[in-house]
């Protein structure tokens, strides 16, 4: 199993919104979001939700962090910032993430995303930090204590 068709087919919130990978190896992702009309967050535009920016933004970095692991390896967002720099128009989305640092259990990635129609343009940038799980690493033992009453 390869790391596309996990995100193509296997994760449900990306098949459900047709997320595809138009290139991924390690440390690089580009990810396309094809338009959708449900996609439009503000119809007087119109421009698409911001929302589905952020998302792109974290998939993609997240993406790009994860082919520089292995398959096996968990990936999971800790922290993210998005810069919203102009509305997106209704098209498809690019995002582009590249890894800016890699570590034994946390990863650093930059994603600029952009309109098919107009690639020279950047719409959104972010930045986000990932946890690296690798396959078969026990979890620290203090991870899931509950606190308080059930």
């Amino acid at each position: 199993m390869d790391i596309r068709h996990v995100i193509e087919q296997e994760i449900p919130y990306d098949r459900f919104l047709g997320l595809l990978v138009e290139e991924i190896r390690p440390g690089y992702a580009r990810l396309r979001m094809p338009y959708r009309p449900e996609f439009i967050g503000d119809p007087r535009r119109p421009a698409l939700h911001g929302g589905l920016i952020s998302m792109l933004v974290d998939t993609c970095g997240g993406s790009a962090v994860w082919a520089a692991c292995s398959v096996r390896d968990r990936v999971a967002t800790i922290d993210m910032r998005v810069d919203y720099l102009r509305p997106a128009d209704p098209a498809d989305l690019i995002a582009i993430g590249e890894v800016k640092l890699l570590g034994n259990r946390v990863g650093n990635a930059t994603v600029q995303i952009f309109s098919a129609n107009n690639p020279d343009v950047v719409i959104a940038e972010g930045r986000a930090v990932y946890n690296i799980r690798k396959a078969g690493a026990k979890a620290p033992d203090n991870v899931c204590i509950p606190i308080g009453n059930p």
